[in-house]
């Protein structure tokens, strides 16, 4: 199969680094264009990038020349890591001129029109791209911190369904960018303050795990409190959640954990180069999950769920982990774009 020729939007940052790390080798995906502020542009990649990968850049990618963000580009997916100041024109721009745009910045998650994908999910939302007033599209996926809880929640609220959640995070560095928090306010610190998460947070959710209707999405109803927390760790959100199911049933400990275990979707269906085989992994060790020990199991596209029991307000609470730049960011654009590939919403290379 010849592979598809795609563009990333940011490719200097924190989120862009990574789309180029998982890309790298992808079957179905081939990185053809570079896009980056005008201070980058013209420029070659190694001389504009502030490389901080665990692994080298790409010798393919180290030479080709940054593109500016209103370039007319050839690439038919452009995968957005764009920061939000300047994400909603550009995206737009080139949604516009006939892109497929697969975004991980939050300027168009809560459109009416653009789906909030979690493919495990809400595969179907990908629909919403065929009303969309412009040549191309934009897709979104969540919020990192969002990304694990709804993964958490999506089973939960298909067999009890659910009246409300609490949310504590504890977020990594790297989900501020690079270079993101200063030392000496985050060092051997807690910040209980990260700018519009916990609106993020609290509405998101409901989006993904909302119904498609008459060409709009109705949101799911249960509520969502969250309060959001930046903490010395590299990589690897936590965050500790109590669910209240409805009507208050409390199903066994062994009920929740077997829910939460088989849970798969299209993406483990259809097998695509992302997925991880198991989406939700059950820890039964007290101490687990841990970003230290468990970010990079299944190649960090798995929300690692642990310390499942019961609640004397709620029905039970748990802890749950995830990747915060692969499965919160990069590599959830990319599986979108895989599933949108299965799916038929990509025009394949002839």
């Amino acid at each position: 199969m010849k592979r598809i020729s795609c563009a990333i939007l940011g490719a200097t940052g924190t989120v862009g680094q990574k789309f180029i790390t998982l890309l790298e080798s992808h079957p179905q995906f081939e990185i053809r264009e570079l896009v980056a502020s005008p201070r980058s542009a013209g420029r070659r990649y190694d001389e504009a990038c502030a490389w901080k990968q665990d692994q080298p850049m790409p010798t393919s990618i180290a030479a080709m020349t940054v593109l500016g963000t209103d370039a007319p580009l050839q690439s038919r997916v452009l995968f957005s890591g764009l920061d939000s100041s300047v994400a909603g024109d550009v995206e737009t721009f080139y949604a516009d001129a006939g892109h497929v745009v697969i975004s991980n910045s939050k300027n168009h998650r809560m459109d009416p029109d653009v789906p909030l994908i979690i493919p495990e999910i809400n595969p179907d939302h990908f629909a919403l791209t065929r009303a969309q007033k412009r040549s191309g599209c934009i897709v979104t996926n969540s919020n990192c911190s969002t990304m694990f809880l709804a993964m958490a929640l999506a089973p939960l609220h298909r067999t009890w369904g659910i009246e409300w959640v609490q949310v504590t995070t504890m977020q990594a560095i790297s989900g501020a960018g690079y270079p993101g928090v200063a030392s000496l306010d985050i060092i051997g610190n807690v910040i209980p303050y990260i700018s519009d998460e916990e609106e993020k947070m609290e509405t998101e959710a409901q989006k993904i795990l909302g119904t498609l209707s008459g060409g709009r999405i109705v949101p799911a109803a249960f509520a969502v409190s969250a309060a959001c927390n930046r903490v010395p760790v590299i990589d690897g959100h936590t965050e500790t959640v109590t669910v209240r199911l409805t009507g208050g049933v409390r199903p066994n400990v062994e009920e929740i954990a077997a829910v939460l275990q088989e849970w798969k979707g299209m993406p483990q269906e259809q097998r695509l180069p992302s997925a991880p085989q198991q989406p939700l992994q059950i820890m039964s060790e007290a101490d687990r999950p841990q970003p230290a020990r468990d970010v990079l199991r299944n190649a960090g596209m798995s929300t690692m769920i642990g310390r499942i029991r019961h609640d004397p307000i709620g029905s039970f609470k748990m802890v749950i982990m995830g990747h915060n730049t692969i499965r919160g960011a990069a590599g959830a654009a990319i599986l979108n774009a895989e599933a949108m590939l299965a799916l038929g919403y990509l025009d394949a290379p002839q």
